[in-house]
């Protein structure tokens, strides 16, 4: 292993250095990358991302504390995106791995480890489905706004691969696109979500790009995630719908 200006570790690979960190996976595997989109690979939508998706760490932070995060601990960041929640959980972890299927997302992520001098955080570029994760169990896994990407199918297994790095009474915090509704409700449900847009890409997601993702990305009903998360063997012990309808956030627990 040999470390990044940032402080974020690269694994080598045949002798080479990369930021790839994954199991040899079956051909019939999807391509994370590809379900991901295009956009996480323009490094101009990236710079803006942060902006744009306007997230606040302080209420997980909070959590974790209240969970009894601390230095003694393993954190683990699927979707890690820019770093907004491995930057601010690496003061209180022993080890944060930031993954993430795209490069500049975790260039950005770098960049902001080198600025505030943070080196517990390990960069890696895999997947859900592909990351393998080395040394001891992990104590937390946090993911958001990366799991909706993934057809259902391919959510339990990356459900089921997230329960296998934890260790028993480890912590699953999820955030994601989740419809809260009942199928008749759809039209009105997503009418009102999509109404209730801004205006300018800049300042969150359009109508348009809304639209897109509730045609293209694979968002789950909130009724059918819930029994994939018990059946991997996680207690749900807190559950969050905001008021659109599309959008949850689980707080589990690995009893198994």
């Amino acid at each position: 292993m040999t470390t990044s200006k940032g402080g974020c570790p690269l694994h080598l690979q045949h002798g080479e250095e990369t930021q790839t960190q994954h199991m040899e996976a079956p051909r019939w595997f999807p391509d994370e990358l590809a379900h991901a989109g295009d956009e996480h690979l323009d490094l101009e939508y990236v710079q803006g991302y942060d902006r744009k998706a306007g997230t606040d760490s302080a209420e997980d932070m909070a959590l974790f504390r209240d969970l009894g995060l601390n230095e003694t601990h393993t954190l683990v960041d699927l979707g890690a995106g820019t770093g907004t929640l491995a930057l601010a959980a690496s003061p209180l972890c022993r080890r944060v791995i930031a993954v993430d299927v795209s490069a500049a997302m975790l260039a950005i992520l770098k960049e902001k480890a080198e600025r505030l001098g943070i080196k517990n955080i390990e960069c890696v570029k895999s997947g859900f489905l592909t990351y393998e994760h080395r040394g001891e169990s992990a104590d937390f896994v946090y993911s958001r706004n990366a799991l909706h990407h993934l057809p259902d199918f391919w959510k339990a297994l990356a459900l089921e691969r997230i329960s296998s790095i934890l260790r028993p009474g480890g912590v699953l915090r999820l955030h994601d696109l989740v419809f809260s509704f009942d199928p008749r409700e759809a039209e009105h449900v997503i009418e009102v979500w999509l109404a209730n847009a801004a205006e300018h890409p800049e300042r969150g997601w359009t109508r348009p790009e809304i639209e897109k993702d509730v045609r293209e990305e694979h968002i789950t009903f909130s009724w059918l995630l819930e029994p994939m998360l018990e059946r991997v063997g996680f207690e749900i012990q807190n559950t969050s719908h905001d008021a659109s309808r599309a959008y949850s956030a689980y707080t589990c627990i690995k009893t198994r």
